[in-house]
């Protein structure tokens, strides 16, 4: 960071500053100025302010500079003047929007003579458009007490900064009660009036494009602005005199009743098609009729096109006659004449019209024939896309839309005058059927002949599908159906050919599949083994396993992305980690329920087998009963509880006799073992070799053991412990007689991988004897219990 090794530098301004005799322009000569304004130092806005400072920023940016100035800084000044004036500093946008005097030395500008200084005139607009955002009630305040305001903007209006900063004074000036005040006084100066006349052969190119361009902002403005504010109770004056049909009459007769000039043709034609937008997506040859055809708030003002309707006649000349163009030379031929800016903007004042969708309108197209020669201009000039495309979109609404609602529909004509008229046009008057197979015949000719396919090609293929698709699925299908079959039988046959072998075979073709997953094959070698060797659809084991890929692996999904902080630790200290890595696995089998349950029970009796004995009179091992303790070698008292509390007291009492002990009970750890007979509990000290211990246990329950050295001939090594196996070692017991009770006894193992620690445990019952022995072999630690049950 900069400030960090103090990098920053005192501005050389404020050292300029401290001069008594320092001018502006020296001041406009540092680099940093415009930075430093920004920043608002205080020095540098405070010489700013001073009244001849403010008086030599306004006359850099309204006044021409010197001729005899060097022309790359000539405008450097004048530049620098418009940034710190419009640098949003408070103090100079109070003292320049407060100061009469300044503001009329910036007015002055507009009353320059035209052509103003294209970028004079940008400095002016920035600064005015910046004070009527900043300060717009005294800023209109002002310019409505200048009475040639009006005809000044409409004077200067081909200059784009003066149209801009008209355009501005509609869209900058927030409070709604103000703004509609401007709206008022703009339209009772008759500002839209005098921009329409503005659109005339008369005046030349600029004022043309300017003056069109304000009227449609203003429209798409106005119309914006309604939408957002819902509330706003006054319509928007300048819109509703826009939209008049004496308004649109103007516009027509000033390119229709004086000199032709393509200029203001096609500037008013831009201005009727912002009339005719709607607030739906733009019909770009869809097959389906555009949604809300019929909304009001999607229909064109009526007046605009009763205005219209009289100059079709005129519109459909321009198409015939359009204004003289030279002949122009390509790189496939000679255009004579061109299509035109003109001609082109026409057929997009058809396609308009016909998205409106009236009766009147549609009618006198008809008798036009204005549809028959939009498809000559269409079939003749093959590389014009601009024209395919608006042609396009002009067959497509026709086959789409519902037939046009009349004003009047009698009973006895209600049913024909469903029909579209434009549709019968097109297939009867227009041929289209025959000329679209006549134009896909040429082409292939030519082809075959070597040449090009024809730039319509594209646009033509769709065309034929919109036929075919509303033919079938639109909603003037039975009108379509009907007219392809009073077709000859001639064009009939060449029409199901066509449909159902070029075009068909050239949909096929323009339908590219981006991946292709039929013919994919491995390159390893290793999966071929593989692909051959399938199971039976139908196995239940199959769908057992499909559910058991999809099951939760884990109680917890998180802990697959990272480590358990016991995983860690001592293993010697922590032995009761729980096993939840599986925690349920559900697999649902179809198969018999009832052979199942009793192979299940036949295996478990079994098992359980060798622990009875039928023919003896004593009671079952496997019954719950009490918990109780017997002396330990005959020298060990019992508890005869099963409080954990008394037999932490029996290990106090020895805890005398074992120097082995741990100090502190409470270091103890538990774990809990299910070796599938009994849960047991198990508490143990932490050393490293545990010695033997006998207690006294009901099986079937979950017991508390406390571990005690015995009297016996030693300690358990390491090394005895991986040899023993049934037994407690020198507990009292022969060795001849451990061999005999083998054979009764039945010994359950179980391997316990937790972590980096392994753990075998096994449990030995002996039947006969009603004896059990625990074992554990874990990181060198062995224990052994022996488990003896007792009558009640």
């Amino acid at each position: 960071m900069f400030w960090k090794f103090d990098l920053h530098t005192t501005s050389h301004i404020d050292t300029l500053l401290e001069k008594e005799d320092v001018t502006l322009t020296e001041v406009m000569d540092e680099d940093d100025v415009l930075q430093e304004c920004k920043a608002q130092n205080h020095k540098l806005v405070d010489f700013l302010l001073r009244p001849q400072c403010m008086e030599d920023l306004v006359t850099f940016i309204t006044q021409e500079p010197s001729t005899d100035v060097e022309e790359k800084v000539k405008y450097k000044y004048p530049n620098i003047s418009c940034e710190l004036l419009t640098s949003d500093v408070s103090q100079i946008n109070d003292r320049l929007g407060e100061d009469e005097k300044l503001l009329m030395k910036l007015y002055g500008f507009l009353q320059n003579e035209p052509p103003l200084n294209p970028l004079l005139a940008s400095f002016f607009s920035k600064v005015l458009s910046i004070l009527i955002g900043r300060k717009p009630e005294q800023i209109v305040d002002f310019l409505r007490k200048q009475e040639d305001f009006v005809d000044l903007m409409i004077k200067h209006i081909g200059t784009s900064a003066i149209m801009d900063l008209l355009l501005r004074m509609l869209t900058c000036i927030e409070p709604q009660q103000l703004r509609q005040d401007v709206l008022n006084w703009l339209n009772e100066e008759k500002v839209i009036q005098r921009l329409v006349d503005m659109v005339q052969s008369s005046q030349d190119e600029d004022r043309h494009s300017n003056a069109s361009q304000s009227l449609c902002e203003i429209i798409r403005l106005s119309r914006d602005q309604m939408f957002q504010v819902q509330g706003c109770s006054e319509p928007d004056p300048l819109l509703a005199t826009l939209e008049k049909q004496e308004t649109v009459e103007q516009l027509l007769s000033n390119i229709f009743d004086k000199e032709k000039n393509e200029s203001a043709i096609v500037s008013v034609i831009q201005i009727l098609l912002t009339l005719f937008e709607t607030r739906r997506p733009a019909f770009e040859g869809h097959m389906e009729c555009a949604p809300g055809m019929s909304h009001p708030s999607f229909s064109v003002n009526h007046s605009i096109l009763e205005a219209v309707r009289p100059r079709l006649k005129d519109f459909h000349q321009l198409l015939l006659e359009p204004p003289k163009k030279n002949v122009m030379k390509t790189t496939w031929g000679v255009l004579d004449p061109p299509v035109g800016n003109t001609r082109l903007n026409v057929v997009r004042l058809v396609a308009s019209l016909l998205q409106s969708n009236t009766q009147s309108i549609n009618t006198e197209l008809i008798n036009l024939n204005t549809l028959g020669v939009i498809l000559d201009m269409y079939f003749k000039y093959i590389w014009n896309n601009f024209l395919h495309i608006q042609v396009e979109i002009c067959t497509a609404m026709i086959l789409a839309m519902p037939p046009a609602p009349t004003d009047i529909q009698p009973d006895t004509e209600q049913e024909h005058a469903r029909e579209s008229i434009l549709i019968k046009h097109l297939f009867q008057k227009c041929q289209f059927i025959q000329r679209i197979i006549d134009a896909w015949s040429s082409n292939e000719k030519e082809q075959a002949e070597g040449g090009r396919r024809r730039g319509y090609m594209g646009h033509l293929t769709r065309i034929a599908n919109s036929i075919v698709h509303n033919c079938d699925k639109g909603p003037n299908g039975p009108q379509i159906q009907q007219l392809i079959s009073n077709l000859s039988a001639e064009d009939r046959e060449k029409w199901e050919a066509f449909i159902s072998g070029q075009l068909a075979d050239t949909n096929k073709r323009n339908t590219v599949d981006l991946v292709n997953t039929h013919h994919i094959h491995s390159s390893s070698d290793d999966e071929v083994d593989f692909k051959d060797s399938g199971f039976h659809q139908d196995s239940s084991l199959q769908q057992a396993f499909s559910d058991y890929q999809m099951q939760q692996m884990t109680s917890n999904f998180i802990e697959q992305f990272g480590f358990n902080d016991e995983e860690f630790a001592d293993q010697d200290d922590v032995v009761d980690i729980p096993f939840d890595r599986i925690s349920d696995i559900n697999f649902s089998l179809n198969t018999n329920e009832s052979a199942n349950i009793a192979l299940f029970e036949a295996r478990c009796n079994e098992k359980i087998q060798q622990f009875e004995d039928a023919g003896s009179d004593e009671e079952d091992i496997w019954d719950q009963k009490d918990v109780t303790f017997a002396p330990e070698a005959q020298r060990r008292p019992s508890s005869g509880s099963t409080d954990s509390e008394e037999s932490t007291d029996s290990e106090e009492e020895d805890v005398k006799r074992d120097p082995f002990e741990a100090s502190n009970p409470s270091t103890d750890d538990r774990m809990e073992v299910d070796t599938g007979l009994s849960k047991i509990s198990i508490h143990h000290s932490k050393h490293r070799t545990i010695p033997n211990d006998c207690v006294e246990v009901l099986p079937g329950t979950s017991c508390h053991f406390s571990y005690h050295p015995q009297d016996c001939d030693g300690w358990l090594s390491p090394s005895e412990a991986s040899s023993s196996s049934t037994s407690p070692k020198d507990c009292g017991t022969p060795k001849a007689e451990e061999e005999t009770t083998c054979s009764e006894q039945r010994s359950i193992t179980e391997t316990v991988i937790n972590g980096s620690m392994k753990e075998t445990v096994s449990l030995t019952v002996d039947a006969k004897t009603e004896t059990a022995v625990f074992k554990r072999f874990a990181n060198h630690i062995h224990t052994k219990m022996t488990l003896q049950t007792c009558a009640k």
